[in-house]
């Protein structure tokens, strides 16, 4: 017993500090102000969520500044309300025409939102999400940027408004973008007629969020199966199968069975 407990700790403390690396490299890609869905049919409206976590330890974020598009403007933009927050929307002439569905020129466009606080806002630890609902999408590009900047109740700011480019890593502080897909004429009509339910992209975005911690949960799982099946297999090669010859517990030595039969000769 003395030789196998000092096997099971050595794996056991090699199955924790695995299980903190995978979860600590997990946490980090859940951090950034995001967007929902991160696809969408291009020319078609869709609802926007916008998730925030708080990664501060001692601030609150207390306000959200989006950034609309000035290149792609998109002719129709919607807020969502929402308790505790209130919005501003500032709004400017398009970069270049616009129409909506039905042909109409647009001379006004959504180039701003701001959400502040109007409480505790968002805790450290904690995360919450913003509803839009935008449209037509542009057509003649490949995906939308929204730049966004994230206010804590500390007074630091920090601006998610970078954007990926292809073949590069990640940069820091990516800014929300939505890939545009192409999509038949039927499918952008669709989508417009029929927003998604307001729901559905907090809780997309909440098991996105929470992909990271999952995977890491898998793999911790495989690793702990994988190292109580090794430290079992090792304990049934250094244990006997069956009692010993002559002790107590055997059942064949003289010191055994045996010696139980002739105590109960004795008895009677």
């Amino acid at each position: 017993m003395s030789r196998k407990m000092p096997r099971f700790a050595r794996v056991a403390g090699v199955t924790a500090i695995g299980a903190v690396a995978v979860v600590a490299m997990a946490l980090p890609a859940s951090a950034h102000v995001t967007v929902s869905p991160q696809s969408a049919p291009a020319g078609g409206y869709v609802q926007l969520s916008f998730n925030v976590p708080s990664e501060s330890d001692t601030a609150s974020t207390t306000k959200l500044d989006v950034q609309f598009p000035s290149a792609d403007p998109i002719a129709s933009v919607a807020v969502q309300p929402k308790a505790g927050w209130t919005y501003e929307v500032k709004s400017g002439a398009p970069s270049r025409p616009v129409t909506d569905d039905d042909g109409n020129k647009i001379v006004q466009v959504v180039n701003e939102i701001t959400w502040t606080a109007t409480g505790p806002g968002i805790k450290p630890g904690e995360f919450d999400t913003f509803v839009v609902s935008a449209g037509p999408l542009p057509t003649d590009a490949k995906s939308v940027s929204f730049k966004a900047l994230q206010t804590y109740s500390d007074g630091s700011v920090v601006r998610w408004i970078d954007e990926s480019q292809a073949g590069q890593a990640e940069p820091e502080h990516p800014a929300p973008t939505v890939t545009l897909t192409a999509a038949s004429d039927g499918t952008a009509s669709t989508t417009a007629a029929t927003p998604a339910p307001a729901a559905a992209p907090a809780t997309a975005k909440a098991d996105d969020t929470a992909r990271g911690l999952g995977i890491a949960g898998l793999v911790v799982g495989v690793v702990g199966l994988a190292a109580a099946g090794l430290a079992l297999a090792s304990s049934r090669r250094r244990s006997p199968t069956g009692g010993c010859p002559g002790s107590p517990g055997g059942g064949a030595g003289p010191g055994g069975a045996g010696r139980l039969r002739r105590g109960t000769r004795r008895t009677g």
